[in-house]
């Protein structure tokens, strides 16, 4: 059992991680956990189960490994700068489409609501685990045998069916969010992780990435519960559109392929 795991590792995980949400959900459900257990709970849940699968088959090499990306800021200044700006910027431009279609004043749309400190901290814990799990894990481990864009593409996947107990029952999530979206949005999302860390090996600049996807849509009208599905619905598909273009241009492949090998135990 232990060589079977250890072999196919990743997928185990891969496999696991939407089963474990899923128990962690349905016990939400039935007044077992509190919402706010819930809502913390399942992040941490998903963080603990892959460093004990992690300590299991490599040991505490193998985890000091997987933290160590976060390790990394000695980049170009102008990557921290993307990371910071990108996801805001997709947002903007899905709200000047939206003025454009339907001849509402630009400047009406623009309007931020940032989250307040204490929720803005929660948001900043929740990207930092997921980065490690989907990035520094997922993608850059599934990067070892598939090209970067078929990895990320793959872990997109797997991301949005742990999403996925979550947005069945509205609990822990942005209410209303339609599914074919969200898919395309967390495959939009885990392809620009890969773009950005082939290019950094940073998981600090992916942290960041991801802690300014999540601020923008809460701080602009974009979310099904602030702009509507449908402006939603065009958000998801120009992020991934966005994508592609960054995958198609930059390339990461190479440059990750050669990163993303683990120390043995």
């Amino acid at each position: 059992m232990r060589d079977f795991i250890t072999k196919y590792e990743v997928w185990v995980f891969l496999a696991l991680a939407p089963l474990l949400n899923t128990v962690i959900t349905y016990a939400n459900s039935k007044g077992i956990i509190s919402d706010s257990v819930y809502g913390h709970g399942r992040f941490y849940a998903l963080l603990l189960s892959l460093v004990c699968l992690i300590t299991f088959t490599r040991g505490v090499r193998g985890v000091k490994d997987l933290f160590r990306p976060m390790l990394v800021w000695k980049i170009n200044p102008k990557w921290y700068l993307f990371s910071l700006l990108f996801a805001l910027t997709i947002c903007a431009l899905t709200l000047l489409l939206k003025s454009l279609y339907y001849g509402i004043d630009y400047s009406s749309l623009m309007k931020f609501n940032f989250p307040s400190i204490r929720y803005a901290f929660v948001l900043l814990t929740w990207a930092f685990m997921g980065e490690v799990v989907w990035v520094s894990y997922a993608i850059r481990e599934l990067s070892k045998t598939l090209n970067s864009f078929y990895a990320s593409q793959i872990i997109g996947f797997f991301w949005t069916c742990w999403w996925l107990p979550s947005v069945l029952i509205n609990a822990g999530v942005i209410p209303d969010l339609p599914l074919w979206p969200l898919l395309l949005n967390m495959l939009g999302v885990a392809g620009m992780c890969a773009v950005v860390y082939g290019k950094t090996k940073s998981g600090l600049c992916v942290w960041l990435l991801q802690f300014m996807l999540n601020m923008s849509m809460l701080a602009l009208p974009v979310s099904p519960t602030t702009g509507g599905i449908p402006t939603y619905k065009a958000f998801a598909v120009l992020y991934f559109v966005t994508m592609l273009c960054f995958m198609y241009v930059i390339n990461p492949a190479k440059k990750l392929k050669a990163q993303v090998t683990f120390d043995e135990p």
